[in-house]
C-alpha cells in the first residue's frame, strides 16, 4: 500500500527536496534549458541544476521576469551559470526563432527540461489558431524538441555523456477525453471542459516522450527522454481554475500538496540522477517510476500523435498542413 511520503525504490518520496535528490551529484560541464523557468517549480529547477554546476539557459516568456529570477538565483549560488532567452510556446514563430537563436551561440545541449505549462485556461486560440493548452503545453515542447534534437545528438557524441529530455506532465493525463487524445485540428479547437483540454495536453506530453525513446533507440542516440509528474504543487499554474473548485479540492489534499522545493525533485532526479542513467520511455512519480494510464503506453496512439504533431509544426500560417 502507497502512503505519502513513504520511499519508493530509489530511496526518495514525495517529501525529498530537489537539492535531496541531487545531493552528491556534480553537473559541471552540463548545459540545460529550463523552459517556464521564471516561475512556480521551474524556478527552483534552474536554481537546483545551477547549485549543482550545470550551465542553465532559462527559455521565458517575460525576459524582464527571467532577469530578475536569474539575479535571485546568482545572489543565492554565487557564481552560478545563467542565461535567460525569449521563448513564448504558444507562438511556433516564437520557438523557431528561440531554436535559431540558441543554435546561433553555439553553446552545446545536454538537458532539456520541457518544464512550463497553463493549466485548465479559459477557452482561446494560441497565435497559430490552435486550442492554448495542446498549443502551450504539448506542441510548442514538440516543436522545440524537434528542433533542437540535432543540437543534442552532436553534443552527446562530442562530450560522450548521455543526453536527457524531460517532459513534465500530470497525473491529470488520466483525465483526458474518453478517446485520450483528439486527433483533429477541428476538434482539438471545439469548445469544450478546459480540464479536459489540459488532460489531453498532459497525456501528449507522455506519448510524446514514449515515442521519441523510441525513436532515439533505434537511432542509437545516447539520449534518453521521460516524462514525470511533479505533484499537487501550490504554484500559480491552476489560477484558472474555477474559485469554488480550486477551494474544495484544495481543502481536501491540503495535508498531500508539495512545496515549490519538493515539486521540482523529480524532474531534478530525472534529469541528474545517476540511478537514471539509460532509463527512457518511462513516467516518474516521487522521484521513482510510476506507472501511467495503460493508453499513455499505447504505441499506436503515440505514433499517431507524432504524425499528427509534426503535420501540425511542419505547417507554415497560409499553407496546407497536409
Amino acid at each position: 500500500m502507497w502512503f505519502f511520503g513513504s520511499k519508493g525504490a530509489s530511496g526518495f518520496s514525495s517529501r525529498s527536496t530537489a537539492e535531496e535528490v541531487t545531493h552528491g551529484v556534480d553537473g559541471t560541464g552540463l548545459t540545460a534549458i529550463v523552459t517556464g523557468a521564471s516561475s512556480g517549480i521551474g524556478v527552483e529547477t534552474a536554481r537546483v541544476l545551477a547549485l549543482r554546476g550545470v550551465h542553465v539557459v532559462m527559455a521565458v516568456r517575460n525576459t524582464g521576469s527571467g532577469a530578475k529570477v536569474k539575479q535571485d538565483i546568482v545572489n543565492q549560488v554565487p557564481g552560478a551559470k545563467l542565461d535567460v532567452m525569449e521563448l513564448d510556446l504558444s507562438s511556433m514563430d516564437s520557438v523557431r526563432k528561440f531554436a535559431s537563436d540558441y543554435k546561433s551561440t553555439g553553446l552545446p545541449l545536454n538537458l532539456l527540461i520541457n518544464n512550463a505549462g497553463i493549466m485548465a485556461c479559459p477557452f482561446m486560440l494560441s497565435k497559430d489558431n490552435i486550442e492554448l493548452q495542446f498549443a502551450t503545453n504539448h506542441l510548442g515542447h514538440f516543436l522545440l524538441t524537434k528542433l533542437l534534437l540535432d543540437t543534442m545528438k552532436n553534443t552527446s557524441r562530442e562530450s560522450k555523456r548521455e543526453g536527457r529530455i524531460v517532459n513534465l506532465s500530470s497525473e491529470a493525463h488520466k483525465y483526458s477525453y474518453p478517446e485520450g487524445v483528439r486527433l483533429d485540428k477541428n476538434k482539438i479547437n471545439g469548445k469544450s471542459s478546459s480540464f479536459r483540454a489540459y488532460g489531453q495536453s498532459k497525456l501528449c506530453n507522455v506519448l510524446h516522450a514514449n515515442e521519441l525513446a523510441k525513436k532515439l533507440k533505434e537511432d542509437g542516440a545516447n539520449i534518453t527522454a521521460n516524462s514525470l509528474h511533479p505533484g499537487a504543487i501550490a504554484t500559480n499554474i491552476g489560477r484558472h481554475l474555477n474559485i469554488y473548485f480550486a477551494g474544495a479540492v484544495g481543502a481536501v489534499v491540503k495535508y498531500v500538496l508539495k512545496s515549490v522545493p519538493q515539486g521540482a525533485a523529480t524532474t531534478c532526479y530525472v534529469a541528474l540522477h545517476p540511478e537514471v542513467s539509460g532509463v527512457t520511455g518511462e513516467y516518474f512519480l516521487d522521484s521513482n517510476i510510476a506507472k501511467p494510464l495503460p493508453l499513455a503506453k499505447d504505441s499506436e496512439l503515440a505514433k499517431k500523435v507524432w504524425d499528427f504533431s509534426n503535420k501540425l509544426t511542419d505547417s507554415q500560417p497560409g499553407e496546407s498542413s497536409s
